[in-house]
């Protein structure tokens, strides 16, 4: 499905919100790290890039600005570029064994008295990231 830049941004950080923040999904999930590496660029790349400014106009006044703001938006361009790389993920299918085993978690979720109606058909990672989430949800209480 083709989505727009800003649908992609928006959709990648609904993917990086549904992860659970649980460090032994990185045991069995490489998306889970990615994640994580997206929650940290999105937390301290502002801050890093406004640092970079200020270090640059006060350590170089002359040149400064220009290698200033070079590097302030590059730093700023960054959580931008991981949204949309986490966007682009969100819409891949699922390989094959993933698939399975996220239907057989569907399964056994609404088994145990859960309801959700999640895509079977041509599930993607948005979809597994919904059930990770609502199954951890469930376990707290």
């Amino acid at each position: 499905m083709k989505l727009s830049v800003s649908a992609l941004i928006k959709l990648g950080y609904q993917y990086m919100e549904l992860w659970p923040k649980r460090p032994e999904l990185a045991q069995y999930f490489a998306e889970y790290k990615t994640v994580r590496f997206a929650r940290l660029v999105v937390n301290y790349a502002p801050g890093l890039a406004v640092l970079s400014l200020i270090l640059q106009l006060g350590l170089q006044p002359t040149n400064g600005l220009v290698m200033g703001l070079f590097y302030f938006i590059l730093l700023l361009s960054m959580p931008v570029q991981a949204m949309v790389m986490l966007g682009v993920n969100a819409d891949k299918a699922l390989p094959p064994s993933l698939a399975a085993w996220y239907k057989q978690g569907v399964a056994r979720y609404n088994q145990q008295g859960g309801s959700i109606k999640l895509s079977v058909n041509k599930p993607k990672y948005l979809d597994l990231a919904k059930l990770l989430n609502m199954t951890y949800q469930q376990a707290k209480k």
